[in-house]
């Protein structure tokens, strides 16, 4: 295991912005391929403010952070924005171009990050769609969709092109129950290919969860990021 290249890998990094960032701590994570990490983190501006960090797009004030072994400060933009189509990410909020259709919008990261066929986009997305539960491929306006497909839209968006690395920022909120299955499964998928997730966590239904497939369990807090048991 030691001997592995993390996906993601955070080594004292400090943030330069965000929530606190004047006072905020010095973090550390070592993500492996085919790992999970379960984050409890009680705000919802530190899910967002956390996944930038890991994608890259949040100034740092010191260390690095590391995705597939490369140091995103020291990434020519062009490069960097490539490495993150390999990145697929649930929004806690917004995350979608309203004046474009809904279809459009899942495919619109790995348009813009990779050189994919449009057409054999559009197939993934549509099969990925129907594990989901959606009827297919979704048509229209993000804002005529339902709360739960638009739930079920984000996922088709963050597992479309086989990503290394998913970041669930609070992916489920008050429908655990309905989706937890088919993320479940995705999840799985994306592992046994070699991926890893971090699913950030504000509530407590994934992380008392006696089942939830969990290799580490952290909170995130004024010290850092520390490791946790599970609720009883």
């Amino acid at each position: 295991m030691a001997d592995r290249e993390p996906v993601l890998e955070l080594i004292d990094a400090r943030a330069a912005s965000g929530p606190d960032a004047g006072a905020a701590p010095a973090l550390s994570l070592r993500l492996l391929p085919g790992e999970l990490a379960l984050i409890q983190m009680r705000e919802a501006a530190h899910s967002a403010w956390f996944a930038d960090l890991c994608c890259g797009v949040a100034p740092l004030a010191e260390g690095s952070v590391r995705f597939l072994g490369r140091d995103w400060s020291e990434l020519p933009r062009d490069y960097a924005d490539a490495l993150r189509g390999l990145i697929g990410r649930v929004f806690a909020a917004g995350g979608w171009v309203e004046f474009i259709d809904a279809a459009t919008n899942i495919l619109l990261p790995q348009l813009h990050h990779t050189r994919a066929e449009r057409g054999a986009l559009r197939r993934a997305a549509t099969a990925l769609a129907a594990g989901f539960g959606l009827p297919g491929l979704p048509i229209g306006p993000v804002a005529a969709m339902t709360f739960s497909d638009r739930a079920r839209a984000a996922f088709v968006r963050a597992f479309l092109g086989e990503p290394a690395l998913v970041l669930l920022e609070r992916p489920l909120q008050d429908r655990y129950a309905d989706f937890m299955p088919a993320l479940l499964d995705a999840l799985e998928v994306v592992r046994s290919r070699g991926g890893a997730a971090l699913w950030l966590t504000g509530g407590d239904q994934a992380w008392s969860d006696r089942t939830f497939p969990a290799d580490h369990r952290l909170r995130l807090d004024a010290r850092g990021l520390a490791s946790a048991q599970r609720a009883a």
